[in-house]
């Protein structure tokens, strides 16, 4: 696969995070993906969301499977690692590498095919051990690189380009990450960077596994009339649950106005926000009020998009099998060689 670097040309008065870098020392390779498709835009939003952060770039990892959603971490963070897996595996490899590195910030990009059908296991099984990532899915409802068959997310009665309509069920991968324990939940769509970049720094800063679901229409094979993944559908049964925004720790804001009321509030960083209370039914720390909401709004033909489920409480791989701060990686050779007599040990327990 041949990438075309960008040119490192920027404007001197372009801001700067805290770490002095500007938006541009965050871009990867020129895309070659189809012009239009929305997993560009998820590239956009990614690298806002970590000049934002201000994570420095040789802190991020950035993890893929197969499709044309795994192409995406060649186009942002150009200086920051990368590990290319193969398909429905970079969740596994995602896992060996935080067992071993701890201190690296975790940026998993899959798709509906790669996460959904051949690693749906794997999927299932870094939100069981709480893995601490943020896992994005494009999802886009087709196989995009093998000629637009259909995926497991492709929604019942959805129409391709060519042949029959999809008659069997979808799996929601929000759904099923709730059903599963995840602690962090969203889902939002490629076009809408406002709501999107948001959700993208809360997941990238949670401590545990974080789901960000994004709708990202395929504009060469699933962007028609009678897809459920067009833009054109998207847009239309485009449903928020709630307005966010992310705001790292600092001394507390406070605020106290009425349910349908908007506030201004000055940040921290100076700016300034305004507040709108929502629909107040809605409880995104409930994990069943949350199910029972997504699975209303689905037989009612919408799509749900926000922050939809949040759990701070749980512990992370790491907590929940007792390893040490330091990173393996970090740690002497010494320290892990338990020794001859120790070997011996273990070994007599099979003799």
């Amino acid at each position: 696969m041949t990438y075309i670097a960008k040119p490192k040309i920027s404007h001197p008065g372009m801001p700067k995070n805290k770490l002095g870098l500007t938006s541009r020392d965050y871009e990867g390779a020129v895309s070659t993906l189809c012009a239009g498709c929305g997993h560009d835009s998820v590239t956009a939003a990614i690298i806002q969301a970590v000049f934002e952060l201000g994570i420095e770039p040789h802190m991020l990892a950035k993890m893929s499977g197969i499709g044309c959603s795994s192409k995406t971490p060649a186009y942002f963070v150009s200086q920051s690692h990368g590990f290319n897996s193969v398909h429905g595996r970079m969740p596994s490899v995602t896992t060996g590498a935080n067992a071993a590195n701890r201190d690296l910030v975790y940026i998993g990009v899959s798709g509906d095919g790669d996460s959904l059908s051949i690693g749906v296991g794997q999927f299932v099984h870094a939100i069981r051990r709480n893995l601490n990532m943020c896992y994005v899915i494009e999802n886009n409802g087709v196989y995009g690189l093998t000629k637009g068959q259909f995926s497991a997310s492709a929604d019942i009665g959805s129409k391709p380009k060519k042949g029959e309509a999809n008659n069997q069920e979808p799996i929601d991968a929000v759904s099923t990450a709730l059903s599963l324990g995840a602690t962090y939940i969203a889902r939002s769509f490629s076009g809408d960077k406002e709501q999107l970049v948001p959700l993208l720094k809360g997941a990238l800063m949670h401590r545990g596994f974080a789901l960000v679901d994004i709708v990202s229409p395929c504009v060469t094979f699933n962007d028609h009339e009678g897809s459920t993944k067009s833009y054109a559908h998207t847009r239309q049964f485009y449903h928020h649950v709630i307005d966010i925004d992310y705001i790292p720790p600092a001394e507390e804001i406070k605020a106290a106005y009425a349910e349908g009321e908007a506030m201004p509030i000055q940040m921290h960083d100076g700016s300034t926000i305004v507040l709108r209370k929502v629909d107040r039914d809605y409880d995104l720390t409930s994990r069943a009020s949350a199910f029972k909401y997504l699975r209303e709004r689905f037989n009612a033909g919408e799509i749900t998009t926000g922050l939809l489920y949040l759990d701070e409480s749980r512990a992370e791989m790491h907590e929940l099998m007792g390893n040490i701060d330091t990173p393996l990686s970090r740690v002497p050779y010494e320290r892990l060689n338990p020794g001859s007599a120790e070997l011996k040990k273990l070994q007599g327990r099979y003799r």
